[in-house]
């Protein structure tokens, strides 16, 4: 029988839609869904086969029904499949419907008095589709009028703008909750027992073979004492463990092997090293490092002292 497409043609189209579906539908991430999903793969397999197998069946169905038809009947079934899609009845119906043409033999009827050179005019109507296009972009036009510019409905630059307003609130958000962005600007110095039993576990895993579990140095600096090579303070012990020591020589930079979170913990178990006594700890190295904050405080408080005594020294008369 007369197929409108070749089965060539019709196979790969009607896979490739039912996979658009399912990816659209599958919630896959990065990965294709008959990646992720062997479940997926699986269907699409047996999807293939089926549509093979039907196409496979359909044809021997119209083999054996044209081997019992008659002579006639096969002279007049080859007769109608040799008409064009576009001489046959339903597709001349349609074009009809949609432009309301007259036909050569009904051009009388609409034919103008006018006449120039022997060219004549026809009194065509515009073709429906047209027409009833037109009817929709003048209702469209309406509706929009009265939504954006009557009631004031927000129109597409302003939902643009609110929507990345919201979306980068929850980003600010997400930054704010989110341990693994942690970084040198926002870290904080951990107090509690549970995040400094995760970093004295984390410190013991990484970094005794250097440093030794007491924290006293060895290949590593001494980290109970109040010298520091790079800085010391939570940020800077922080970005040190993040970034590494010094170049060409020094401790390497961990933030490939441990989170970022698990760095802040670590730094943090580190300064609660300060002040202990390890057996045989390492000389100094690096240079003595005091707080910049505390050293505000201090001239803060020197300040306040120097005037409050000099409002409490009395005159003489």
């Amino acid at each position: 029988m007369k197929k409108l497409f070749p089965v060539y043609v019709r196979i790969p189209v009607i896979f490739a839609v039912v996979l658009g579906a399912l990816e659209y539908f599958i919630d896959s991430g990065d990965r294709p869904a008959f990646v992720k999903y062997p479940m997926v793969a699986l269907f699409l397999a047996v999807f293939l086969f089926l549509l093979v197998a039907i196409e496979m069946v359909v044809k021997a169905i119209d083999q054996v029904t044209y081997s019992l038809l008659t002579d006639e009947q096969k002279k007049q079934l080859e007769e109608a499949q040799s008409v064009a899609i576009t001489q046959s009845e339903w597709y001349k119906n349609l074009m009809r419907w949609l432009t309301k043409s007259k036909a050569i033999e009904q051009e009388a009827d609409v034919m103008l008095d006018h006449n120039y050179d022997g060219i004549r005019e026809l009194d065509n109507v515009l073709p429906p589709w047209w027409v009833y296009l037109f009817y929709g972009t003048i209702i469209f036009a309406g509706i929009y009028l009265m939504r954006y510019h009557v009631f004031g409905d927000n129109n597409q630059a302003q939902e643009f703008k609110q929507e990345m307003a919201i979306a980068q609130a929850q980003v600010e958000q997400y930054k704010l909750t989110a341990p693994d962005l942690m970084d040198k600007e926002k870290v904080t110095a951990l107090t509690d027992k549970a995040s400094l039993d995760a970093g004295k576990a984390l410190f013991t895993t990484n970094c005794v073979a250097c440093h030794r579990a007491d924290g006293g140095g060895q290949i590593g600096p001494n980290l109970t004492d109040e010298y520091w090579i790079l800085g010391g303070g939570i940020k800077n012990v922080f970005n040190t463990i993040m970034e590494g020591g010094r170049d060409g020589k020094g401790m390497i930079s961990w933030k490939p092997q441990i989170k970022p979170s698990d760095i802040q913990k670590i730094a943090s178990y580190v300064l609660s090293l300060q002040g202990s006594k390890p057996a045989n700890p390492k000389a100094p190295d690096g240079d003595l490092w005091t707080d910049p904050a505390a050293k505000k405080e201090t001239a803060a408080t020197k300040a306040d002292t120097t005037v409050t005594s000099s409002i409490a020294k009395p005159t003489a008369n």
